[in-house]
């Protein structure tokens, strides 16, 4: 099987696309997969990358290679796959699939996903609508409070209303929430890119503008003080939960660094909570992943307060974090679903798509 993995990308989460990308292909199997790297530069160049192993994909090294081939991917059908460029002339190599390790904007927001359902090309995950949805977390809170699962209060801020009354965003914003603290996020940013914790109005109105710089969109939610967990979900149109792991950060909270950054941050697998809360949290998280018409697979994140047990719906990642250290592929090995065979099951999810589709 011919399969490209896309990675790096123009959106705040490069990096870590590559981290992904990087475990992914030192775990697809070799024997199976005749395996296309094809890196996408911050500018948003594509690059083929023949001769690029794991290692140079991680450390950055694909971007300074001599041998990297520029390529196109065309909303062709007939083309099926990829344009290489080289010595003056033009190779297409036809695919059967497509891994797109794209985190954030560009990977995650379904302009990706669009592209590739032009050119009928299957590929791992949501499709463009789910993607669409669960990038942008204030459409995804309109879907989640219609599927009947209880989230975060919040208040949504638009940044022309910021930029014409600044003051009286922030007033309403804090009037709608009723205390302090209050958490500020960019809708359609990832990794906790942007996100700032907000005690009184002066860190809120600093909060803001500061998520302005990324989002026309900004969402103030209501604090909860809880366990942070997660729950992997996997499949079609029958998916199934992982068993609930929990983040416990020392930082303040789950930040960019806490994620990527501090290895002092502990993972729980299982979450230290009760049974039947992580059996909440598991169909809670099949209830977001359904409602929001996911596919392929999801991380869907969730708080258990610490007062009350509640269970409260966080976000839904639909391009999880694959590093050696991320929950998803983490959360199924628990299953007993190890990394390799993991991968196999999202290609295979894949293809039994696109062709149930046709």
């Amino acid at each position: 099987m011919k399969l490209a993995v896309l990675f790096g990308g123009v959106s705040s989460e490069h990096d870590i696309s590559c981290l992904s990308a990087a475990s992914i292909l030192r775990n697809l199997d070799k024997t199976r997969y005749e395996i296309y790297p094809v890196g996408i530069t911050r500018e948003g160049q594509w690059y083929y990358c023949p001769a690029c192993d794991a290692d140079c994909v991680e450390n950055g090294e694909w971007e300074r290679m001599a041998d990297k081939v520029p390529a196109l991917l065309p909303p062709d059908r007939s083309v099926h796959g990829l344009v290489l460029l080289q010595n003056g002339t033009a190779e297409t190599v036809r695919l059967d699939c497509v891994f797109p390790v794209l985190h954030g904007v560009g990977g995650e927001d379904g302009t990706i996903q669009g592209v590739l359902e032009l050119a009928g090309i299957p590929y791992v995950g949501c499709g463009v609508a789910a993607s669409a949805n669960s990038m942008d977390k204030s459409i995804t809170k309109v879907i989640v409070e219609d599927a009947g699962v209880r989230q975060a209060r919040y208040y949504l801020a638009l940044r022309y209303d910021f930029e014409k009354n600044p003051e009286g965003v922030v007033r309403t914003a804090a009037d709608r929430l009723g205390a302090f603290p209050v958490f500020v996020k960019p809708c359609s940013q990832g990794s906790s890119v942007g996100v700032a914790k907000a005690g009184d109005m002066v860190e809120l109105a600093e909060g803001l503008t500061e998520a302005f710089r990324l989002d026309d969109k900004v969402l103030v939610e209501e604090f909860i003080d809880g366990h942070e967990v997660e729950c992997a979900v996997l499949g079609n149109r029958e998916p199934v939960a992982s068993t609930v792991g929990e983040v416990a950060p020392t930082q303040e909270f789950y930040t960019f660094d806490a994620k990527y950054k501090d290895e002092s941050s502990k993972l729980y697998i299982p979450a230290q909570i009760t049974p039947r809360q992580i059996e909440t949290v598991r169909q809670n998280a099949l209830r977001v992943y359904t409602a929001l018409g996911c596919r392929g697979l999801s991380r869907v994140d969730f708080f258990v307060t610490r007062a009350e047990g509640e269970v409260v719906f966080n976000e839904l990642n639909s391009i999880p974090g694959f590093t050696s250290i991320s929950m998803y592929p983490k959360l199924f090995d628990a299953e007993g679903i190890c990394y390799p065979a993991l991968l196999d099951r999202l290609v295979a999810l894949a293809m039994e798509e696109h062709h149930g589709d046709r």
